[in-house]
């Protein structure tokens, strides 16, 4: 494969937020543009005018900005395909399709809403399916069952019609798919797709076809919902006489329930986001956020994206994104569909975290000042290190940590009450006894102090987290102790003491 003419294209289209699919596909193909030293290109396919939402373009521009998997080429970059926007290019496809016209490749249709209807009644009436294919076309009305007279007076009283691909039946047609292999698709049973709608604009076969010609597009890398066009698309290129480009069809990304794909119309009833930023629906405003801010880093976010239906074949599950690039192959992508786990994405998580300990530092100081609290810089990095393996993003450092800046204002209902009695304040004076008589107040010193009574330690141990902590819950209970000190932990015992007797 050539080093320098690998061109790639991610073609979304403007009709609402990216999910996790289309934005695996935009890195795929960038992952393999870089990894061949070749060009990615960023293309709008806006030929469904009647499904466009205004603020599209913007959200894939600064979905793939976060990703850190800009364009070299194409909208919002520039390049010398301009313009990358299908609804820019109706004349160059109207010069292209009266080509395929003139050769006798695609012909004019003009069967109303009504006859296709009829025509479709008439075959499940019978037990077959309607396909306006090689069979039934000379049935139709369309150009190929009319005199050159005939047609010329139609498209002259400006009736209305659509343009038609020619299939010609009778071939199986030998494709390759770069990771599904070879495919051979009959085509007796491929209906005559329109290329041309009646409101006169391209279909995304049509534009499709011809953007990648004239863009000069060597790979095409889109996902496996597209795999049944690829014969029509095949079929275009011969016909104009044009090579065609390489394609690979990515695997789907599946929902764990076995309910298929997952995909923008159902993305209300998963337990996962699958937008990468989020989105604002138009009509209503609503918010939905993505990975950006339910606060996962782009770097993990790629990374868990990257592993989702491609493996590099060696252990090893963390690799920066100029790694990705050294090890993407087009061999290692799996033919069949991926299921998405959030446990496996918030774990990617995780493991980027232990590189935020700044990030974490600023958000933490934040929490306190927001609560007119402050502390020393080392007294918090110790924090950090101390509870960083208990979180998975950012913003859960402060209910991990809460308990080292706030005395506790209530208690954990349901032990609280349980242990409103006289031997949870007899155990309770003994702890603050056993804590005033240490003279040197570090874990290490007073683990032992505990350990005497086994008989009641685990019920000791538990009144003790209640009172420095207010919930059963934590790091280990002596480090807290050596970190809040001796004062303060005397304090909170006292606290509790107290809360108890009012109680009883």
């Amino acid at each position: 494969m050539s080093q320098h003419f690998v061109r790639v294209r991610f073609a979304p289209s403007p009709t609402g937020p990216l999910h996790l699919g289309g934005i695996r596909t935009a890195l795929y193909n960038y992952l393999f543009a870089k990894r061949h030293g070749g060009t990615f290109i960023l293309r709008i396919e806006d030929t469904d005018r009647k499904r466009f939402v205004s603020n599209s373009e913007s959200y894939i521009l600064e979905t793939l900005k976060w990703c850190h998997i800009e364009p070299d080429e194409g909208v919002g970059y520039g390049g010398p395909y301009f313009p990358y926007y299908q609804s820019k290019r109706w004349n160059i496809y109207r010069f292209y399709i009266n080509q395929l016209l003139e050769k006798g490749y695609a012909y004019y249709a003009f069967d109303t809403d009504l006859d296709l209807d009829k025509k479709r009644k008439e075959y499940n009436d019978r037990g077959l399916i309607f396909s306006y294919n090689y069979k039934i076309r000379m049935d139709m009305n369309n150009s190929l069952t009319m005199t050159k007279e005939q047609l010329d007076a139609k498209l002259q009283s400006c009736y209305s019609y659509v343009i038609r691909f020619k299939i010609q039946p009778g071939e199986k047609l030998n494709m390759y798919d770069l990771i599904r292999g070879n495919i051979i698709v009959d085509t007796d049973y491929l209906d005559d797709k329109i290329l041309l709608k009646s409101d006169g604009v391209a279909t995304y076969h049509l534009a499709n076809t011809i953007d990648d010609h004239l863009m000069k597009i060597t790979h095409v890398l889109r996902g496996e919902e597209w795999l049944p066009s690829m014969s029509l698309h095949i079929l275009l290129y011969r016909a104009f006489g044009w090579i065609p480009p390489h394609f690979a069809h990515l695997p789907l990304i599946l929902r764990k329930d076995g309910k298929g794909k997952i995909s923008k119309r159902n993305a209300d009833s998963l337990d996962f986001p699958i937008y990468p930023i989020q989105w604002k629906v138009p009509d209503t405003q609503i918010i939905i956020p993505g990975y950006r801010e339910l606060g996962y880093f782009p770097e993990a976010f790629v990374n868990m994206l990257a592993l989702l239906g491609w493996n590099p074949g060696i252990k090893r599950e963390i690799f920066s994104l100029q790694e990705l690039i050294n090890f993407f192959s087009l061999e290692k992508i799996n033919k069949s569909g991926v299921y998405f786990d959030l446990k496996k994405a918030n774990w990617f998580n995780k493991k980027y975290l232990n590189k935020k300990k700044e990030e974490i530092f600023s958000f933490l100081c934040e929490e306190l000042k927001k609560r007119s609290i402050f502390y020393k810089k080392d007294f918090l990095c110790k924090i950090i290190h101390l509870t960083i393996d208990r979180i998975h993003f950012i913003h859960e450092i402060w209910e991990h940590s809460f308990y080292f800046f706030i005395s506790p204002s209530s208690y954990e209902s349901n032990f609280f009450n349980k242990i409103c009695h006289q031997k949870s304040i007899f155990q309770l004076e003994n702890v603050k006894i056993l804590l005033s008589h240490t003279s040197q107040f570090t874990s290490v010193n007073l683990k032992p102090l505990f350990q005497e009574d086994q008989k009641n330690r685990h019920q000791i141990m538990q009144l003790f987290r209640l009172a420095l902590v207010g919930v059963l819950k934590g790091i280990d209970i002596f480090m807290i102790l050596e970190m809040l000190g001796k004062e303060e932990s005397i304090q909170r015992v006292e606290k509790l003491i107290n809360r108890i007797k009012e109680k009883i």
